[in-house]
């Protein structure tokens, strides 16, 4: 099977200072998996499960962002030591129903097939839209998100994200108040994440599945590629790639800087987008 590799080349500047700090809560505890990155600005990385982290600042008058789930987000200079208070959800008027899982449909069109994505050196988040249709309303439920990945290391991980579409169509909040970490083996690989305990229901106005790469040292491996003259290179990224396929529907956005973005879409070409499935059940 021929794989096609999609580079994300992103190149830092040279005289970038590496500085190094750590993320706790209130209780000095320690926080994993931060996603990192300097205020609308394309560099960031992730804290290691330590809550230890590095990440290239040239101008220490820059804003650094620290976004996690069940942490309100903090917008600060470097300090050596960064404090996240916890998020209080507020939870009105709520319907605890739960699934029978007695009916199943598959729904997403995702293969291990086309191109394999790279992350480059950034925590970039891909995320794939599901539209709700009333044929759902008899399997409302999520049960099991698909996603399929290629990995150069054994035992890689990411993130899996369910967000909410906010009023522009874009992404918006995450719906769970919790990480869904995914360990995946090395190669060619479909991953079944089982998230029936969660209860959750597709919403009317659809939902977001993202894939978040972390930028931790257990991800990290040399890739190697040949530039336009032929000559060998070896470039620093981060596993696991996700599969994408070719697909002529524009369902697809990107997490970059802070910001959600959505390509504009071109009819004469197809678009790459994230293989991930999703199972409902009843």
């Amino acid at each position: 099977m021929k794989i096609t590799i999609t580079l994300l080349l992103v190149f830092t500047n040279l005289l970038s200072a590496q500085i190094k700090g750590v993320v706790v809560d209130e209780n000095n505890k320690p926080i994993p998996y931060v996603n990192i990155w300097i205020e609308n600005e394309n560099i960031g990385t992730t804290s290691e499960e330590d809550g230890s982290f590095k990440i290239d600042l040239k101008d220490e008058n820059k804003n650094l962002v620290f976004s996690a789930i069940g942490y309100k987000k903090e917008v600060s200079k470097f300090k050596e030591k960064i404090v996240l208070e916890k998020q209080v959800y507020k939870l009105e008027d709520v319907v605890i129903q739960t699934p029978k899982q007695t009916k199943e449909i598959e729904i997403g069109d995702s293969k291990k097939i086309h191109h394999s994505h790279l992350s480059g050196s950034l925590p970039w988040i891909y995320a794939k839209f599901f539209a709700y249709k009333e044929e759902y309303k008899e399997t409302p439920f999520l049960k099991t998100i698909i996603v399929f990945t290629k990995s150069a290391i054994n035992k890689a991980t990411f993130k899996i994200h369910l967000y909410t579409i906010g009023e522009d169509g874009k992404p918006a909040s995450d719906i769970l108040d919790e990480d869904i970490i995914v360990t995946v083996k090395s190669g060619l690989k479909e991953n079944r994440i089982d998230i029936s305990k969660y209860k959750v229901k597709i919403p009317k106005e659809g939902i977001c599945i993202g894939y978040e790469w972390m930028i931790i040292e257990n991800n990290k491996y040399e890739f190697e590629y040949k530039d336009l003259e032929n000559r060998k290179n070896t470039y620093i990224t981060y596993a696991p790639n996700v599969i994408c396929n070719d697909v002529e529907v524009d369902n697809t956005f990107h997490f970059s800087g802070g910001k959600w973005f959505k390509r504009a879409f071109d009819p004469n070409k197809k678009i790459n987008e994230p293989a991930i499935n999703l199972v409902l059940t009843n």
